[in-house]
């Protein structure tokens, strides 16, 4: 396997710019997700990793090697893409074998790697079916099957599950998982859901607008975004944004107003009286029926209920018009229009300055 370096890495088309200065390290045998919004470069920068793309900036290293102008098949990657792009006329083993055979390697070597790569991936029975005959996750397989018969030093992986039901999705990620422990293999893996990118990856780069906007692992994001829009894009239900003002400090503390006119003390360095964002995950808000006046709280009435089994999504409509999700437990007897307050422990709370660039809690290094 190989450790994957970007530097500098930019592409226009037709001199419009979709990535812009990507620099980044993958390391020998990482698991790194790239996710982001449609349109936000992922996929170009997949590509221009595997040498489908032309940079127009920066340099690729492979392996220590760099690969700008070397050919796709010769960079030691393997790419697996949304779709499976099987043969029909082909059996599963002679989809797998193809890019072997026209490598010209041995019959002895091809049938050792396509045995070893449907054993891998528990498809050995499926070896004589035609795609035709296979469900969508077996037909993922396969065509992960043929990555893996190369030996490739980094696997690619563009949005491999989107065509799959939900419940397929969910068992290809333990899947994958389950393949990267075993191959030990330096795998980057592009996709828009963020629930796949938070259980899957060892680190994750988000992107937007083509630049990186922040990279870590998981949790990291996910405790302590850099900005307002990695806060807003890693957790489900989406974090919930408020604007607020600051009217007073107490040494290194801020206090702030919440809407409805509770008062919430944060240690967090900013101008009095200068607008700011707050941000609230829905996990974090405390749902009280009847409404208490404890503070900080936000007061509302609830506007929608999504019923989800084991939890309940509780929408709630502030005095102000602006309305925030609570996630609260499923059992709980709630009716719209019922009044309600909202409590959370200070240090749950997240602070954006103007730039929405996050003050509290501080970003890491």
């Amino acid at each position: 396997m190989a450790e994957v370096v970007l530097e500098g890495v930019g592409k226009r088309f037709d001199r419009a710019p979709v990535l812009e200065d990507v620099s980044l390290t993958v390391g020998d045998r990482e698991f790194v997700v790239f996710v982001g919004p449609s349109g936000c470069g992922k996929s170009t920068l997949l590509r221009l990793i595997a040498g489908l793309e032309d940079l127009s900036a920066g340099t690729v290293r492979i392996g220590g090697e760099v690969v700008n102008d070397v050919e796709p098949a010769d960079r030691g990657v393997a790419m697996v893409f949304q779709s499976y792009a099987l043969y029909p006329h082909l059996s599963v083993y002679d989809n797998m074998a193809l890019g072997l055979k026209m490598a010209g390697r041995s019959r002895t070597e091809i049938d050792a790697r396509v045995r070893r790569a449907a054993s891998i991936l528990q498809i050995e029975d499926l070896l004589a079916r035609k795609p035709r005959q296979l469900s969508g996750g077996q037909r993922q397989r396969v065509a992960i099957g043929r990555a893996i018969v190369k030996e490739p030093r980094v696997f690619l992986f563009d949005e491999p599950l989107s065509n799959l039901d939900a419940e397929l999705r969910v068992q290809m990620r333990v899947e994958i998982h389950r393949l990267h422990r075993e191959l030990g293999a330096t795998m980057i893996y592009v996709t828009h859901d963020q629930e796949e990118a938070m259980t899957m990856a060892d680190r994750i780069v988000v992107l937007r607008d083509g630049r990186v906007q922040q990279i870590g692992p998981p949790l990291e994001l996910y405790r302590r975004p850099a900005n307002r829009f990695v806060a807003g894009f890693i957790g489900s239900p989406k974090m919930n944004f408020l604007e607020v003002t600051a009217s007073g400090r107490d040494g290194d503390g801020l206090t702030l107003q919440l809407p409805g006119g509770s008062p919430l003390a944060l240690p967090a360095a900013a101008g009095n009286g200068e607008p700011r964002t707050l941000g609230i995950r829905p996990e974090h808000l405390e749902l009280r029926v009847p409404a208490a006046e404890e503070a900080p709280a936000l007061h509302g009435e609830i506007f929608v209920v999504e019923r989800l089994g084991a939890e309940s999504q509780v929408h709630v409509r502030l005095p102000g018009g602006e309305r925030v999700v609570a996630i609260t437990a499923g059992e709980r007897e709630l009716s719209p229009g019922t009044p309600c307050s909202l409590h959370f422990a200070p240090r749950r709370a997240y602070l954006f300055d103007a730039a929405d660039r996050t003050l509290f809690p501080a970003p890491s290094a």
